[in-house]
């Protein structure tokens, strides 16, 4: 795609009122349209200050107009911006005047749509757009930065080459048997084909990566009941979120808390206890608990440390998903004398805290940021 047939434009600023409001078009007819509201086209890239007027030659506002030639522009076409005074009903008429020249709205995402198709911007830089407009955090939005600069494709460009690579390798192997080099059994093809799989995991861990700063991470609490779920909820949230007693049970539905840990996003899910139970209302709280187990991205299995792990943590540990990460709490720990922090527990690594002292929970969210 060299050029689209028509010319498209819209209004490229946030809805509301402001100091400077842009009017972009884009497409064969640009520089025509520009010319009829603003007079003669500047140079390439320099801003010039002029009058924007009507079909009767009446101003309309005066502010700054720039001129991107074809090729050179973000979407490869001619690009004009006019940059007029924010209001939405001066933008409005700048508009309309526009579209009267016969330029038509844009779609949502067309331009960046036309940059994709003119091969200004691959699939990945094109997605990150939108992420960058759409993050909730600084994480969020320099991950997005990263992505739009390149850094993701040349990853993903990397791996593709060393694919091609490969294939011409065994298909070099297969067309010509009777050569003296054996290029299947030298060894050559398998450590490429290693170095393969861990480019692919280092991409899909970086693209793993990127989703959990974008959308957050859904980490359902689980346990057995009056494990102190709710409490480790109301600690990780700084509020009471979840109603704590002494009742074994008393959880019954899902309780989220959308918190940020260090700007990065985490969705903290608190479910019923997990037990065998002939209560129908808890049987479904349970089975909403182990609904949102299924679906989370990482489980935190609360343990009473007064109590040990148990038979019955043993078999919720079983009944997980086989792939889905979990982490050990033990909590309680003030009423036991256990030291509070990273704990190892047959090898594997768990966290021992208090969420009445709060000692140990600066170890759980350093943890979590390390997992994101």
């Amino acid at each position: 795609m060299q050029g689209a047939p028509d010319t498209i434009t819209a209004i490229a600023t946030a809805q509301g009122r402001g100091g400077i409001g842009i009017v972009r078009i884009s497409g064969p007819d640009a520089h025509v349209i520009a010319e009829q509201i603003a007079g003669a086209l500047p140079s390439p890239r320099v801003a010039e200050l002029r009058a924007f007027r009507d079909s009767e030659g009446e101003q309309i506002d005066e502010g700054l107009i720039l001129n991107f030639p074809a090729p050179n522009s973000f979407t490869g076409e001619h690009v004009v911006e006019l940059h007029a005074h924010g209001g939405a009903v001066v933008l409005g008429m700048l508009l309309a005047r526009v579209l009267s020249l016969g330029a038509r709205f844009a779609r949502p995402g067309e331009f960046s749509e036309r940059a994709f198709l003119n091969d200004k911007l691959d699939l990945a830089q094109a997605e990150a757009i939108a992420d960058l407009i759409d993050s909730d955090t600084e994480q969020a939005a320099r991950a997005a930065t990263r992505s739009l600069q390149g850094e993701f494709s040349r990853h993903v460009h990397t791996l593709v080459e060393a694919l091609v690579s490969l294939r011409t390798y065994v298909e070099a192997a297969i067309d010509f048997p009777d050569e003296e080099i054996d290029f299947l059994s030298d060894g050559q093809v398998l450590a490429q084909l290693t170095a393969v799989n861990e480019q692919l995991a280092e991409v899909r861990k970086q693209a793993r990566q990127g989703q959990l700063l974008r959308d957050g991470m859904t980490l359902v609490i689980a346990g057995r009941p009056n494990a102190g779920k709710s409490s480790l909820l109301n600690a990780l949230a700084g509020r009471e979120a979840a109603i704590v007693t002494e009742v074994a049970g008393t959880t019954r539905d899902v309780l989220r808390e959308h918190i940020q840990l260090d700007g990065m996003p985490l969705h903290v899910i608190d479910t019923a206890g997990l037990r065998d139970s002939v209560d129908p209302i808890e049987q479904e709280g349970i089975r909403r608990a182990w609904h949102q187990i299924e679906q989370a991205d990482r489980v935190l299995l609360v343990i009473d440390d007064q109590q040990g792990f148990a038979d019955e943590d043993q078999q919720i540990l079983e009944r997980l998903p086989e792939k889905l990460p979990h982490t050990k709490i033990f909590s309680k720990t003030d009423l036991t004398g256990r030291k509070t922090g990273i704990d190892t527990d047959n090898t594997q690594q768990a966290i021992a805290l208090s969420t009445c002292t709060g000692e140990g929970m600066d170890a759980l969210r350093d943890h979590l940021k390390q997992l994101m």
